[in-house]
């Protein structure tokens, strides 16, 4: 057994140890919001935001984009379990700035092996075969943070599929302090209307 599962199973013993009631809560999130956000391991959704299991529903993917997987989730969010807020959070020092499409396909059609990151960026160190698969996925990848969060909430805005009514607000979570800071034209973009 790989050393990462053992710990995992281990500190799901512990959890299931003291889990009480929580299998007594309610499938619609209790406060009544969701939270589209990266996937950085760095980010804790249910601590800078004051969560507890039950309270929000927590989007994750590469970058925290508006992906139309991300747009499907927020959807089912409001429309079957009647969230009424939602926040598209990104944040500092995101590995999604650090490449672009080009170099994302080029790293997979060199090789499917990880590829390191050094001062000029991710270069690819595999000697496997790899693929051109990786031409027909937009990876979202991010050139401007504040810039990004604007374009996401106001996709999530403009999305038909989403009603005028759930205000959606940006802001970027700040690696290195743990501060939410307000992205004021994404806040803007998203207002209910």
């Amino acid at each position: 057994m790989s050393t990462v599962l053992n710990e995992v199973l281990t500190a799901n013993e512990q959890y299931v140890a003291g889990f009480g009631d929580k299998g007594a809560l309610a499938l619609p999130p209790a406060r009544g919001f969701a939270i589209l956000t990266c996937m950085d391991a760095r980010l804790d959704p249910a601590k800078y935001a004051g969560l507890s299991e039950g309270d929000a529903h927590v989007i994750r993917n590469a970058g925290g984009r508006a992906s139309d997987d991300a747009i499907r989730s927020l959807v089912i969010s409001y429309k079957l379990l009647g969230t009424k807020e939602w926040f598209v959070i990104h944040h500092t020092d995101c590995g999604m700035e650090f490449f672009s499409d080009t170099v994302m396909r080029e790293l997979l059609e060199n090789s499917l092996e990880t590829a390191a990151l050094g001062a000029e960026g991710f270069y690819d160190v595999g000697t496997t075969p790899g693929s051109t698969e990786g031409n027909y996925i937009d990876w979202l990848t991010i050139s401007h943070k504040e810039q990004s969060v604007v374009e996401d909430v106001r996709r999530v805005r403009q999305h038909p599929l989403v009603p005028g009514r759930i205000p959606v607000y940006g802001y970027i979570y700040d690696v290195r302090s743990g501060r939410l800071i307000e992205v004021p034209d994404a806040t803007r973009e998203g207002a209910a209307r």
